[in-house]
């Protein structure tokens, strides 16, 4: 990884060559409306609800740090308005679990500030590994909202490297009507044979205007070729950029296709999954199908499900 952290006893060449595995929790409109079911603001008593169901999320991680073989670090991305305990225990875990921490808003669909001008202070605040902005972007959107937004991400870009909280950006590149009207309406041919390509000219176009993160977090990619062509855009001009796997809500079938396909390319270094990992986990705490410890062990079981998969298709699942 180009930014990486050592930990006690690691040497930079060490770090270098770890990969990334994060249980992605910074959710917050979805998960309020989806999960909880709740129609307006959260009261006190559910928003601590949902700040304790975050808080299990990252036992889960910690319970599974033990069990991942050395050269992975396990990660934690989690946001500020319901997962602050957990961001604080990251900080303060001494390496064992990386913590990124998300600058956007939720629920928009062109990137806003969560803080708006106050956005710098509170990137600062916890002791983070990297930063993460979420980016919904096209060719074919609006010219002026492209440009406008690009402008945007490009401070945050050079803010992120200068304070030591390096990018991770998540980009989602959702179909436009001519997108899907050219593959008849079919969303499993645009992600096969359109997004990959309009991928790339978004990564290019957001690099063209000085957005430089030091991880594209991508959508799940089909064919190695495209996911080669990915890894190839993320350095594209020298730069050093490496590649992580986003999970979208996917099926396991098919989240463990799209890691296949990505862990024996050289530029991706591991996963951000999500709510594939803890959404039915959570669901059963919740309906009181499963205890606390049930649903902990459910999620823990799940990541590292993920993480053997992904071990085993980049050829490193015998390494200690």
């Amino acid at each position: 990884m180009t930014d990486a952290h050592t930990t006690p006893g690691e040497t930079p060449t060490q770090a270098a060559d770890r990969l990334l595995f994060i249980l992605a929790a910074d959710h917050r409109d979805s998960l309020e409306r989806e999960l909880y079911k709740l129609t307006a603001k959260p009261t006190p008593q559910q928003a601590a609800r949902i700040a304790s169901d975050k808080l299990l999320i990252y036992r889960a991680v910690l319970d599974a740090a033990g069990e991942l073989p050395a050269g992975v670090q396990p990660g934690i991305l989690i946001d500020e308005q319901y997962g602050a305990s957990a961001a604080e225990l990251a900080a303060s875990s001494g390496g064992t679990v990386n913590l990124s921490m998300p600058l956007e808003a939720s629920g928009h669909p062109f990137f806003e500030f969560a803080y708006g001008d106050d956005w710098q202070r509170h990137g600062e605040f916890f002791g983070t590994d990297h930063s993460k902005v979420l980016v919904r972007d096209n060719p074919g959107f609006d010219p002026a909202d492209r440009e406008k937004q690009a402008e945007t991400l490009a401070g945050v870009s050079a803010w992120a490297e200068s304070s030591g909280h390096p990018l991770i950006l998540e980009l989602l590149v959702p179909a436009t009507d001519a997108d899907t009207a050219a593959v008849g309406g079919d969303s499993d041919r645009y992600d096969r044979e359109s997004r990959p390509g309009l991928t790339v000219d978004v990564m290019h176009f957001l690099q063209d205007h000085g957005v430089s993160p030091a991880f594209w977090k991508i959508e799940g990619l089909e064919t190695t070729d495209a996911a080669q062509a990915v890894a190839r855009a993320a350095v594209r001009g020298g730069r050093a950029a490496k590649c992580i796997v986003l999970g979208r809500h996917a099926p396991t079938d098919r989240l463990d296709r799209w890691l296949d396909t990505a862990a024996p390319v050289e530029g991706f270094v591991g996963f951000a999954i999500g709510r594939s990992i803890w959404w039915d986990a959570l669901q059963g705490h919740l309906d009181g199908t499963l205890s606390a410890g049930e649903a902990q062990a459910q999620i823990r079981e799940a990541y590292l499900g993920f993480a053997k998969d992904y071990l085993r298709a980049a050829g490193r699942s015998g390494q200690r």
